[in-house]
């Protein structure tokens, strides 16, 4: 990582390293699609350690879920001291990549061949996540909540509601 890449604080800038694993991202889902793909979501991103100048990093990349048109890239980053050798995991995130035809229609992927315990958890996590973010987001959707519904569970929080 080069000094160009620091934010004001000295650290690698996190937006730099974001654009790095939607870069690895899209090559792993065009890889397995064959297909061109864009980025539909990304999914909670864990800021784990600060990347510093000068550390080498490493982007893996794997395909966790197929959908019909999409996929769940899972991206680990990795930083390493060329001085020390000391490794660290920095970043971890869930891109759900989706593959599309020349004419930009949403193309379908081949599904996953899944051949460890391991691509098993990655699976069902990956698909349990999905549902999840379903309900969540039809749950809060504008036209289906109520405000008094919740003006009780969040008596304790720091806020003050004046509404009219």
């Amino acid at each position: 990582m080069l000094p160009s890449h620091s934010n004001f604080g000295g650290k690698i800038h996190g937006g730099h390293i974001l654009n790095l694993m939607d870069q690895i991202a899209f090559a792993c889902a065009s890889k397995h699609s064959q297909k061109y793909c864009v980025t539909a979501s990304v999914n909670r991103v864990d800021f784990r350690s600060p990347v510093e100048v000068g550390e080498l990093l490493t982007l893996k990349a794997s395909i966790n879920y197929t959908g019909r048109t999409s996929m769940v890239v899972g991206v680990r980053v990795e930083s390493q001291n060329i001085t020390t050798g000391k490794r660290r995991h920095c970043n971890s995130s869930y891109f759900t990549m989706v593959a599309k035809t020349e004419e930009g229609k949403s193309a379908e992927v081949p599904g996953l061949l899944i051949q460890d315990e391991q691509g098993v958890r990655r699976f069902a996590r990956s698909k349990f996540r999905k549902e999840a973010a379903f309900l969540r987001d039809t749950k809060f959707d504008e036209s289906n909540f109520k405000a008094e519904d919740y003006l009780d569970s969040l008596f304790d929080d720091n806020i003050k509601i004046e509404l009219k």
